[in-house]
């Protein structure tokens, strides 16, 4: 029995000296938070300045490297070879399906245009009103991105006398690893490096199926589609495109390093006077 109840002594100071612990370390716990939140307060009041909370809107957004190019793009080639008489448009001319671009003459044509041409001007007329001039036309509609010839030229039936494109999209080669946040119809935002004060909003209009590989990465192709192709838009040129993932308005915005995170939750720091008074915040993810 007195063992028994020394043993009962025994359990009930060690239950009481762990209890005693206990709310030592949950008090020192707390000092030290306090003197952290306190610390804190001080720093940053001494080593940065008092901000103004602004309002404004917020976008969480993916940035890739892309380059305009055109959507389809197509090589007007002549019908025949021979010589290039007249070329009736320039670049960035736009154009429509089955409108004549140019004027050519076989090589037969242009053979005894020269030949009668050497005669006098009559001879000459005369066979440019029997052996009529070859009309070479646009495929479809869009616009002259590249002249390739002048009158006089001389082509043969591979020669690319003009090249032109339906429209200008820009490409981009995004990471696997960030192709799940990418989506058809995805709002996205783009920034030409010639242009950098020129925002453009486009949509994923197309997302390759297959991959490449770029420096050890697989990589898919994603076209964006300009919502309105600005006059300065030319193929070739290089472009941040910035996915949208998310986008938050009329939000209440701080610089990043005016919030302190102490574990799962946030504090900024309020001017009072003798000091700072810390304040918990919600922080949008």
């Amino acid at each position: 029995m007195k063992s028994q109840k020394f043993l009962r002594q025994c359990s009930g100071q060690a239950k009481g000296k762990s209890q005693k612990y206990l709310f030592i370390g949950i008090f020192l716990l707390v000092v030290f938070l306090l003197l952290t939140l306190s610390s804190c307060g001080k720093k940053g009041e001494e080593a940065s300045q008092v901000v103004k909370v602004k309002v404004g809107n917020i976008k969480a957004q993916i940035p890739v490297d892309g380059t305009v190019e055109p959507f389809n793009r197509l090589e007007i080639k002549p019908p025949v070879a021979g010589r290039i008489e007249q070329v009736l448009v320039e670049e960035g001319r736009a154009v429509k399906k089955g409108q004549i671009v140019a004027w050519m003459s076989s090589s037969d044509r242009a053979a005894l245009l020269d030949a009668a041409r050497a005669v006098s001007k009559e001879e000459e007329k005369k066979w440019e009103d029997v052996y009529k001039p070859t009309p070479i036309v646009a495929p479809l509609n869009g616009f002259i991105i590249h002249k390739g010839v002048q009158p006089g030229q001389t082509v043969a039936l591979s020669d690319a006398v003009l090249v032109m494109a339906d429209t200008l999209i820009v490409k981009a080669q995004v990471d696997e690893t960030d192709l799940r946040n990418i989506s058809l119809g995805q709002q996205a935002v783009i920034v030409l490096d010639a242009y950098a004060d020129r925002l453009i909003d486009g949509r994923v209009n197309h997302i390759a199926y297959e991959s490449e590989v770029v420096n050890n990465v697989n990589v898919y192709e994603v076209d964006v589609l300009p919502l309105s192709i600005p006059s300065f838009f030319r193929a070739g040129m290089s472009a941040t495109i910035n996915f949208i993932l998310s986008q938050k308005n009329n939000v209440m915005m701080l610089p990043i390093n005016s919030v302190v995170t102490l574990g799962t939750q946030s504090f900024v720091f309020i001017p009072q006077k003798g000091g700072t008074q810390s304040v918990q915040v919600k922080t949008l993810k």
